[in-house]
């Protein structure tokens, strides 16, 4: 069951704690971007790298991503979409998005979306990462890890 990752805007915390899961239980570990990404020389983890486009590395996740699998994302279209096929999805923050409130988020997601194409919504990014995030994060990661049979 490999951990699939949106790593585009992946913080480098997040992606430091996933090599060192990764190394710690030889999970496999992709990571999927449109730029070179650097990672420890360890044989369970990859770095995918596709070209520049919009989705290019959420369409290549979406493929491939199978039931039991994980995948840390902060897009919720990726999300619901990996989700539909029996994923775990987790966001950078920590958020372990459910079957129970995906829709509703992805109905959040678009409404924002149209208030800031009509220019009746901030346009600012999330806040900036913090402890709590870290944490959060840390903690969704290693439930995940606790629930899977080792390699």
């Amino acid at each position: 069951m490999p951990i699939w990752v949106d790593a585009d805007a992946l913080p480098v915390a997040m992606r430091d704690m996933l090599f060192r899961a990764a190394q710690r239980t030889g999970v496999q570990l992709v990571l999927v971007a449109n730029r070179p990404l650097p990672k420890p020389s360890l044989p369970n983890i990859q770095v995918i790298q596709v070209e520049h486009g919009f989705d290019v590395a959420d369409n290549l996740i979406a493929q491939r991503a199978q039931a039991g699998d994980l995948v840390i994302t902060q897009d919720i279209p990726l999300a619901a979409e990996v989700m539909a096929k029996g994923a775990a999805a987790i966001s950078p923050r920590g958020e372990v998005y459910s079957s129970d409130t995906i829709r509703s988020r992805l109905n959040i997601r678009d409404f924002m979306d149209t208030m800031r194409s009509s220019a009746m919504a901030p346009t600012g990014g999330p806040p900036p990462l913090g402890t709590k995030e870290k944490q959060a994060f840390a903690n969704a990661l290693d439930r995940w890890l606790a629930q899977q049979p080792r390699p």
